[in-house]
């Protein structure tokens, strides 16, 4: 699945905020969620419009860009 595939980022909707693509659920919020200690589940259960596809999708492109070693 391709970035472009998981978030939108639209001036009108949201104002731009990058949400998961077909909804209006902002990818900081599964952040803020995690954050927080709620689980995923806890999570989908609050925005059933994000599947447990995408949000897993969205985890692993975050620690793959965080655990990519840095150019020399």
């Amino acid at each position: 699945m391709k970035s472009n595939d998981l978030i939108t980022v639209d001036p009108d909707i949201l104002g731009g905020t990058p949400v998961f693509k077909g909804t209006r659920v902002p990818v900081k919020t599964l952040f803020e969620y995690l954050e927080n200690n709620y689980s995923l589940e806890e999570f989908l259960e609050c925005f059933p419009s994000v599947t447990r596809e995408m949000a897993r999708h969205i985890l692993e492109r975050s620690e793959t860009a965080l655990l990519k070693p840095a150019p020399a």
